[in-house]
């Protein structure tokens, strides 16, 4: 078992989850927070078994915090 950071964002038509340190995409969603957050260790699951759990190795080791910014452009 490994412990996965996941970013959750709200949208004005639901929730989009998606874990940070993982390679391939791996996206969840769903009318709530909730249901995004299950959905995407739905797909996580899914994805380790289809690619193998190599995915899972960064080439930097495990993502130890994770932030949100904000920036104008």
């Amino acid at each position: 078992m490994r412990q996965i950071k996941i970013i959750i964002e709200k949208h004005p038509d639901g929730y989009v989850a998606y874990p940070v340190g993982v390679k391939g995409v791996v996206v969840g969603e769903g009318d709530t927070y909730e249901e995004a957050l299950k959905d995407v260790q739905s797909a996580l699951r899914f994805h380790i078994e289809t690619v193998g759990p190599d995915v899972l190795d960064g080439e930097d080791g495990p993502v130890l915090e994770a932030f949100v910014a904000e920036t104008t452009v």
